[in-house]
């Protein structure tokens, strides 16, 4: 990427039943490495496409842990930072159902473990960092919305 002026990166609270799909990132990671995560990365810059946060999600999601997903996503926040190589990123989360598929880590350098984690197992778990803790409670409160409306 030539010096973009913002990095737009989107991830998945991707749930079955009453656990989440956590993978521990790779050590190889510029950002963040070796930590509890969810699944996401980077849009890729090439031509305008409709839907690109919805298809570049589910391209990451194939990528680094090999699975599919439903196509119904529901936005849960959106925040920035500032990455370790100085970019300001822009994340955008959503919360999407799982579908299919075995997850493993088809990215050892993206992706070194995949969990399916209860919520409470993520917010007790020491290795998962707050700004994940805080993603995940957002993330359940629409779970528990969407779920009504089934």
């Amino acid at each position: 990427m030539s010096n973009p002026l913002y990095v737009i990166n989107v991830e998945a609270a991707i749930y079955r039943e009453d656990k989440y799909l956590i993978i521990r990132r790779s050590e190889k990671e510029e950002h963040a490495p070796g930590v509890l995560s969810l699944v996401g990365g980077k849009v890729e810059e090439k031509i305008a496409e409709n839907n690109v946060l919805e298809n570049s999600l589910k391209r990451e999601i194939l990528e680094e842990v090999g699975i599919e997903v439903s196509n119904a996503f529901h936005y849960i926040e959106s925040n920035s930072f500032v990455s370790d190589k100085g970019y300001m990123v822009v994340n955008i989360g959503f919360l999407c159902k799982y579908e299919s598929g075995e997850p493993k880590c088809v990215s050892k350098d993206e992706v070194s473990e995949v969990h399916w984690m209860s919520y409470d197992e993520i917010l007790s778990n020491p290795k998962a960092p707050s700004w994940l803790k805080a993603s995940l409670k957002k993330a359940e409160s629409v779970r528990l919305r969407v779920e009504k409306t089934i």
